[in-house]
């Protein structure tokens, strides 16, 4: 008795998990994470001489991303938390700031705008994606969702918009990466930044953040 109801609950779950990835997910209440000192991040560079760290946390797992009204990850977009520490006595700017994905083939990607991001989805959307089923159950076409509201209100809630950052602060915020065409798009890439002054509008020295560091703390905290 024990042994068939084992054996139908095996025979369900295929079911199950077709239902659970075509329902909606739990809602979010669209927070941003809480501010942290960029030296508390796996992968972030610091430059003791210009007191400044700068911190970059990939949101590329689905948990991560429920902040988001969007599913930017079943999309090709990988949302990117940058998180800026200005040790220092005097503020720095970003006005000028150049930040940018660095594949690892050396293939430098600008933040994507909401008009870029929308038409990313509208054209992933058109090509439609599938969750394959056990035969001969045909596969379940699922549409993730995004309006241009619910992704001009992500923009407006966690888009990194500080140019300034004042001494002894953290400032934190989202850039949106079009990754579509990159298998691995985290694996050997580095969040290259330049073009970031001081208080006389000396430019720092650059910052290439690799994601490499986030991912092996990834698997260092899986084992």
């Amino acid at each position: 008795m024990i042994q068939s109801f084992r054996m139908n609950a095996l025979r369900r779950i295929p079911w199950m998990l077709a239902i659970c990835m075509a329902a909606p997910a739990v809602a979010s209440d669209h927070t941003p994470p809480p501010v942290q000192p960029a030296s508390s991040f796996a992968a972030v560079e610091v430059h003791e001489k210009e007191s400044v760290a700068i911190a970059a946390e990939p949101y590329d797992t689905k948990q991560k991303e429920s902040i988001f009204r969007v599913d930017y990850l079943a999309h090709g977009v990988m949302p990117v938390r940058l998180i800026v520490t200005n040790n220092g006595n005097r503020p720095i700017s970003l006005r000028d700031a150049r930040i940018l994905f660095q594949t690892a083939g050396g293939d430098r990607i600008q933040a994507a705008e909401v008009e870029d991001v929308l038409r990313l989805m509208s054209r992933r959307d058109r090509e439609g994606g599938k969750v394959p089923l056990p035969g001969p159950l045909p596969p379940i076409k699922l549409k993730a969702k995004g309006s241009a509201k619910d992704i001009q209100e992500d923009f407006d809630a966690f888009e990194y918009g500080a140019l300034v950052v004042e001494p002894h602060t953290t400032r934190a915020g989202f850039l949106f990466y079009d990754v579509s065409q990159l298998d691995h798009p985290l694996k050997g890439a580095k969040l290259h930044l330049h073009k970031l002054r001081d208080a006389d509008g000396n430019e720092l020295f650059y910052f290439e953040i690799p994601f490499d560091k986030y991912l092996q703390s990834k698997s260092s905290a899986m084992n």
